[in-house]
């Protein structure tokens, strides 16, 4: 028997989701009946304390007695409890200076930490994630940033709408301009923004058509890596060989910046890649987009206009290209900028079930198998107070070097 304990949120701002809604945990228990749970006492989550005492589950102040802690967020130092196995995203993987000290504790604490963002297959592929609904939230939202620019329509935050079949309805209502949208990625956020833009009836085209042809109606290109870089030597290869020799790429970005209205960025920015425009590329008279809604939200460097996150309460800024700072983003030649980075946040409800449909099927067998897949394995950055093989990496982040090195 394995008891598990869904944990209390308690990172600030408040996020409402859970690893597992009482349904869900209901099947498990049925799939794996050496499975146990424990549900800590929350008044934020999007399922209700009652929810799950209905399905069956204790829900208790005191979760000490479970040996596998399941959150979302970031636990802050006085609520992680010693010699636990905790599963939530640390945001520590890129050595990332603010959250230091939360390792160094985990360490200090004898845990095993389970970050989800390295819950991975063997190919290093994720198994779980939120990417599907940043994405979907994300290109939401760069409409309804578009509509309040642009005095068209009104679309409601999606915070404010109980689930995504009730946001797809506020999208029903409204009409999008003849735009030329370029959509960036190939993994679950592109495709989350993708489902929002096919659900519009925005029809999709290829490269060479929307470079080369003007349109009537609103039309989206979706691009990967070799369509908006280019060898520096001229050749043409594959992304294999983006991905192992960036640093011999450049930006051909530009070319779709000179015909787009409306670019979506939902990639994933590798190390060494090259940056999709710079301060000056937005200066050029040629530099058309006007609306950037950048789910990706690295800061600065790939997407100039992208100066800082924004947040679910202000989601948008204008970007003065001329003077390369942050303006109202109803100014007339901003450029309208969407970089919130906590976006699943405003799907809590399905943004839950979808995580936990993933965590049951590829990560809850693994504890009544034997880990016959390495999944654990992989996933495991600490053990007895050490970092794991895999994750030797982040020892100088641990004692501090990093950081002095960054500084």
């Amino acid at each position: 028997m394995i008891k598990f304990a869904l944990i209390k949120e308690r990172k600030t701002p408040p996020d409402r989701r859970v690893v597992f809604s009482p349904e869900k945990l209901q099947e498990i228990c049925q799939k794996f009946p050496e499975a146990r749970f424990k549900v800590e006492s929350s008044d934020i989550r999007i399922f209700s304390d009652e929810a799950y005492r209905r399905a069956g589950f204790e829900v208790t102040d005191d979760v000490s007695d479970c040996e596998v802690m399941l959150g979302v967020k970031e636990v802050p130092l006085p609520a992680l409890i010693p010699d636990k196995k905790y599963f939530f995203f640390s945001h520590t993987i890129k050595k990332q200076p603010y959250n230091r000290d939360l390792l160094r504790e985990i360490l200090k604490k004898n845990i095993e930490l389970y970050d989800h963002e390295v819950i991975v297959k063997e190919n290093g592929a994720r198994l779980i994630g939120f990417g599907r609904y940043a994405g979907l939230v994300g290109a939401y939202n760069g409409f309804r940033g578009i509509g309040l620019k642009e005095g068209l329509f009104e679309l409601p935050k999606a915070e404010n709408l109980p689930d995504l079949d009730a946001m797809c309805t506020e999208l029903d209502k409204i009409k999008i301009p003849s735009i030329k949208i370029v959509l960036t990625g190939s993994g679950k956020v592109a495709h989350g923004a993708k489902e929002i833009l096919d659900h519009l009836g925005i029809k999709q085209v290829g490269v060479d058509e929307y470079l080369n042809k003007d349109f009537k109606e609103a039309v989206f290109c979706l691009i990967d890596v070799l369509d908006y870089n280019k060898r520096k030597d001229g050749c043409v290869k594959n992304n294999k060989d983006f991905y192992k020799h960036p640093e011999e790429y450049e930006s051909d970005f530009m070319r779709f910046a000179r015909i787009s209205d409306m670019f979506i960025a939902g990639h994933f920015y590798g190390d060494g890649a090259p940056v999709f425009f710079t301060a000056e590329d937005a200066k050029s008279p040629d530099f058309k987009i006007k609306y950037i809604a950048d789910i990706s939200c690295d800061i600065i460097e790939p997407i100039a206009s992208t100066i800082r996150p924004s947040t679910i309460a202000e989601p948008f800024y204008g970007y003065d290209a001329r003077n390369e700072t942050e303006v109202d983003f109803r100014e007339k030649d901003s450029i309208l900028v969407m970089a919130v980075d906590n976006l699943p946040c405003e799907l809590p409800k399905d943004a839950s079930e979808g995580f936990g449909e993933m965590f049951m099927e590829n990560v809850i067998p693994a504890f009544f198998n034997d880990d016959v897949n390495g999944v654990l394995k992989r996933a495991k950055m600490t053990s007895e107070g050490k970092l794991t093989g895999r994750f030797i990496y982040l020892e100088d982040y641990v004692i501090g070097e990093a950081i002095r090195q960054e500084d």
